[in-house]
């Protein structure tokens, strides 16, 4: 298998593998969870960073491909890809664990708090992970699943700590997430994405990306 369908289920596999993870953590009700789930991130960015860039969560794909590491029809294959991986993830959980019962969240705090970290993740994932300046790094990884953690303990109780559309998509399967509010997990993230894509160019316009290609580890982001 080669080209896009060898990324793309890079992509559904490790997004299944964390949400599947996510939703575990969760359903422990260990205090432990932001670190599992930090973690997680962190494994699995390593495990699938060499084969499609370990995006798994479609906010960071729009990041990089504004950014311009990506092209379009990849990101629409990765996107894909991670919804459907998340959705398996809620599917099989089931056979686990009961249907959650979804907190109640304020609107306006939780877009502000899922955009505003969000933008921190994809900032991070494009400095660490796609930037000139750090090619072929060991850190990418540790960084990106550090700013899960911190984003989860930090303001995971105004929004449940999404920071990700795909997981939004597997938490309101399983009931984590109030399907009612499905859209302020999809736009808030990709209003946080966009705007660190745009800042990373402005603040980095030298350091521009001249063939878009998706199989390389220096666009492993998460």
């Amino acid at each position: 298998m080669t080209g896009l369908a060898r990324t793309a289920l890079a992509e559904a596999l490790g997004t299944f593998l964390f949400v599947f993870a996510i939703i575990a953590a969760v359903d422990s009700g260990s205090p432990l969870t932001p670190i599992a789930i930090g973690f997680a991130l962190m494994v699995l960015v390593y495990a699938t960073g060499h084969i499609s860039g370990a995006h798994l969560n479609p906010a960071v794909s729009l990041g990089v491909w504004i950014r311009g590491a990506i092209d379009g029809k990849t990101f629409v294959g990765y996107i894909i890809a991670q919804f459907v991986g998340a959705a398996l993830a809620a599917a099989v959980s089931f056979a686990l664990w009961p249907a959650a019962q979804p907190p109640r969240v304020h609107i306006v705090p939780a877009f502000l708090v899922e955009a505003i970290w969000t933008l921190v993740l994809v900032y991070v994932v494009l400095n660490v992970a796609t930037s000139k300046d750090h090619p072929n790094n060991h850190f990418y990884g540790l960084a990106i699943g550090s700013t899960v953690l911190v984003g989860a303990v930090a303001v995971g109780s105004i929004s449940g700590g999404g920071f990700n559309p795909a997981v939004a998509l597997g938490l309101s399967i399983t009931g984590h997430f109030a399907w009612p509010a499905i859209w302020l997990y999809v736009l808030a993230p990709a209003v946080g994405a966009a705007i660190a894509a745009i800042l990373f160019r402005v603040l980095n316009p030298d350091d521009k990306v001249e063939t878009p290609t998706v199989d390389t580890k220096a666009e492993a982001v998460a």
